[in-house]
């Protein structure tokens, strides 16, 4: 879909996002610009109201921005339909959320299977990469489990393999560690750590600055302004 080879991840240029709220203006974002290359582990760092979710549902291709310039792997995301924005977003991204986002009919193997079978693989072939990422994540042991059947460390666990099977150019996590305990969410914190070590790039978003501190880098968004990165 793009020369992968060289070019960043993310490139962003003075993007601006307002939202109309009754009689008033909300300018959620003023100019945002950073860059994330192959391979980095960042943190964006806000308190509520900061701009983060904002800025996370434009990376993640959920929602437009007014004006500025958005790049995933070299490709301009405000020139593509929705139809091709669907595909960006099963290809390339990795969705990772607080609440596990899991489908509580399936078991965990037709969780993970998901995002492969929208693409339009086999069962089988989806079925073999889902237990793959599975043992990966140590949860061989679990793939038959419903979500309600599982701790939340499990079911987080759970959610990372769905967002890994399609070998994602970048995972977006969003408040991970937000519904755990502090052990538990530590553990998902160092297993973040070892993805980014097998060369994943990920884009963690968090309020938490002991949270954002496992990242290589953080960047720090106030009041719709990146303020340090």
């Amino acid at each position: 879909m793009a020369d992968e080879l060289n070019c960043p991840v993310i490139e962003i240029n003075s993007v601006h996002k307002r939202f109309v709220m009754g009689e008033n203006i909300v300018h959620a974002l003023k100019g945002v610009s950073m860059k994330v290359e192959q391979g980095e582990y960042i943190a964006i760092l806000g308190p509520s109201g900061s701009g983060k979710s904002t800025l996370m549902n434009i990376i993640g291709c959920m929602d437009t921005y007014d004006e500025g310039e958005y790049k995933l792997m070299s490709i301009s995301i405000d020139k593509l339909n929705d139809k091709q924005l669907t595909i960006i977003r099963n290809r390339l991204i990795g969705f990772i959320f607080q609440k596990y986002h899991l489908v509580s009919t399936y078991s965990v193997l037709q969780n993970v299977m998901m995002p492969l079978l929208a693409r339009g693989e086999s069962y089988k072939e989806a079925e073999a990469k889902a237990k793959e990422k599975l043992a990966l994540l140590e949860m061989s042991e679990r793939i038959h489990h419903k979500p309600n059947e599982l701790s939340g460390g499990q079911q987080q666990r759970a959610a990372i393999a769905r967002a890994l099977i399609g070998e994602p150019k970048l995972l977006l996590a969003d408040e991970p560690t937000g519904a755990l305990d502090t052990k538990t969410g530590e553990e998902v914190l160092k297993l973040f750590r070892t993805l980014n070590d097998m060369g994943h790039t990920i884009v963690m978003i968090t309020h938490d600055l002991k949270v954002a501190s496992h990242a290589q880098r953080i960047v720090r968004i106030v009041d719709g302004e990146i303020v340090e990165q």
